[in-house]
């Protein structure tokens, strides 16, 4: 869907087939599908409730997550800010639409929140210079970099892949924004709150890699693909580095804002496992 002044256009009907409903197969043809939107800017769409939004890129062929990207985040973590990107993934099951419920895992889970701004690469980058890093770039969206710190931080090596990757972990949405939408695409505010209270609150130019720079870098050693989502990073305000740490509990509804994209909404519920009456072996 493509959505324009708060409602939404079927791509697929308004381009007569030449573009599929398929999000996913657009960034392949980036380019060319922009051409065509910018077009349509003005033909009336439908309303459109958030909760029917799903992921802006369903099925991203690679997630990167950067960690340690903020200073005041480094700091509350006890640890410095390293000289290149700390890099994970999330697998790409993980990633979900904006509005929807997140179940905890089983067992002794100790999951954290991590509002992020989230890059969506339009065209294939190898070897990009940042100076040339924003031509590479689709747009913009939020998300939700879910941690289970329990397997994350277990020795004696951290699994941060694993740790993020759960059901649900990797919440995003709710639209894709192209970057000349914005008054400045490095200096946005991103807020999360838990049940009504602000847990964090800052903003994307206190990062310290700003987006072309984690663009050109990441080029370094791989081939960034149409569709891929780069997590930038988070500011202060997570749970495990609070005293005493704060982790999600059923119940709870996280709340996650990004300046000019809009909000994430999850409600988190108890492991499947105990709302089913089952065990999983």
């Amino acid at each position: 869907m493509l959505l324009t002044d708060g409602t939404a256009v079927d791509v697929e009907s308004a381009s007569g087939g030449r573009f599929a409903a398929d999000p996913t197969s657009l960034y392949r043809r980036w380019d060319e599908f922009r051409s065509w939107a910018d077009g349509v800017r003005n033909v009336a769409g439908e309303p459109v409730e958030p909760a029917r939004l799903g992921p802006p890129v369903p099925e991203p062929r690679q997630v990167f997550g950067i960690g340690l990207n903020y200073g005041a985040h480094a700091a509350e973590s006890g640890v410095g800010v390293p000289a290149e990107p700390a890099v994970f993934t999330k697998f790409p099951t993980c990633i979900t639409g904006p509005v929807g419920e997140v179940a905890l895992p089983d067992g002794d889970s100790r999951v954290d929140w991590e509002i992020e701004l989230v890059v969506v690469i339009g065209r294939t980058a190898r070897d990009v210079p940042a100076s040339r890093a924003w031509e590479r770039v689709a747009g913009l969206t939020a998300g939700q970099d879910l941690s289970e710190r329990t397997m994350q931080f277990a020795g004696p090596v951290p699994q941060f892949s694993l740790g993020k990757s759960h059901p649900g972990f990797g919440p995003t949405g709710p639209c894709l924004v192209t970057p000349e939408e914005f008054d400045d695409p490095d200096d946005l505010r991103l807020r999360s709150s838990l049940n009504g209270e602000c847990v964090q609150d800052g903003r994307t130019g206190q990062m310290v890699l700003p987006v072309a720079e984690l663009v050109a870098r990441l080029s370094r050693t791989v081939t960034l693909l149409p569709g891929d989502l780069i997590f930038t990073g988070t500011p202060e305000g997570v749970g495990f580095a609070r005293q005493p740490p704060r982790y999600l509990a059923p119940g709870d509804e996280l709340v996650s804002d990004v300046e000019g994209i809009g909000e994430l909404r999850q409600r988190v519920v108890e492991p499947r496992a105990t709302r089913n009456g089952t065990s999983h072996v």
